[in-house]
């Protein structure tokens, strides 16, 4: 993805988030500059992964095959493995009209999807087999909005806004917005988006950058490159 695409999308985005009525963290509008002079107080920041997070899953087609995502905190996988502490994570996300977040699942966390507002979300559903790989040929049971609902095999839930899904590892899934764009709540247990990400294709969690202009606001994939060095 370009550089410039990926600032246009920040700026779209914030405008859609603050046009319902949500703010993000005074960090989120740090500059590269800022972010670089302050990284010391930003280690949790830098350690949590939260943040901007722009993805076409690396195959270059953002508008088809893409995620908006913003970690607002998020927990550490010590103290979920100790029971106790920060064991939790939060996110708003943008799907766009029929922009594809392809089928993966997690073999950690567990999430709680909400419709924040927007259009329809839709969500495609299979099962796992026992090893928890995918199964084409099963369905399962989730929650939606607390409430026991049973799924066929590719079967596609709406959520309209306000409307909520729970997953749990194994649970394949994929999302899209249905007549436009969809604002997404994300509350979830610890989340590690480095290696929990199980897709059923070999595809990229992460896009490949091309600078074409410098950054607005950092990447969490660019804590680790030469803008905080």
């Amino acid at each position: 993805m370009k550089r410039s695409r990926i600032n246009q999308i920040m700026a779209e985005a914030d405008a859609m988030i603050r046009h319902h009525g949500f703010t993000l963290p005074p960090f989120a509008y740090w500059s590269p500059a800022e972010f670089r002079a302050r990284k010391d107080d930003a280690s949790r920041i830098i350690e949590a992964r939260m943040g901007w997070d722009i993805t076409d899953y690396g195959q270059g087609n953002f508008d088809a095959l893409g995620l908006f995502l913003f970690t607002l905190r998020n927990g550490s996988l010590a103290d979920l493995e100790a029971g106790r502490g920060m064991v939790y994570a939060e996110k708003l996300l943008i799907s766009k009209q029929d922009q594809i977040s392809p089928m993966h699942t997690h073999v950690i966390k567990s999430e709680d999807i909400i419709n924040r507002g927007g259009a329809t979300m839709v969500i495609e559903l299979f099962g796992s087999d026992e090893a928890g790989q995918f199964d084409g040929d099963r369905g399962g049971v989730v929650l939606c909005d607390g409430i026991p609902r049973s799924f066929e095999p590719g079967e596609k839930l709406k959520l309209a806004p306000g409307e909520s899904i729970t997953l749990m590892p194994g649970d394949w899934h994929a999302f899209w917005g249905e007549g436009g764009d969809v604002l997404i709540g994300e509350v979830s247990t610890v989340n590690d988006d480095q290696t929990d990400n199980i897709f059923r294709e070999p595809i990229g969690r992460f896009a490949t950058i091309d600078e074409d202009e410098d950054p607005t606001h950092l990447l969490v994939s660019d804590y680790d490159s030469e803008f905080l060095t």
